[in-house]
């Protein structure tokens, strides 16, 4: 994710995966991704803790970032901000078949609105 390299995302990304409980496509999760991209260019996934066992792997990522554009429906500031969000992703077959994903949403809404 940090070269931005979606067109790769077919070796490790199932044709469909469960975001949250909400069914996408491969070019959906990708394409949430950009967006974010898209919002905030100096975006990059720091993964402080990384665990796995079978077929799940857990992490802890933090971004340290300046938004340019919306995020997370809050508009951007000019001010940087720092923000954990944990993951956990289960594999099928060697791809995401599964992602959960917990940001800390208010984090960013404090930082960019106070």
């Amino acid at each position: 994710m940090n070269d931005r390299r979606f067109s790769v995302l077919d070796e490790f990304v199932q044709d469909e995966l469960i975001y949250n409980d909400k069914v996408l496509t491969r070019q959906e999760y990708a394409d949430m991704i950009a967006a974010d991209i898209r919002a905030v260019p100096d975006l990059r996934f720091d993964a402080h803790l990384l665990l796995s066992d079978d077929d799940v792997v857990a992490c802890r990522l933090w971004f340290d970032c300046t938004p340019t554009g919306t995020f997370f429906g809050q508009a951007p500031t000019g001010r940087r901000i720092s923000f954990g969000e944990h993951v956990f992703y289960r594999f099928r077959a060697g791809r995401i078949a599964q992602v959960r994903s917990l940001i800390d949403r208010d984090a960013v809404a404090t930082q960019l609105t106070g």
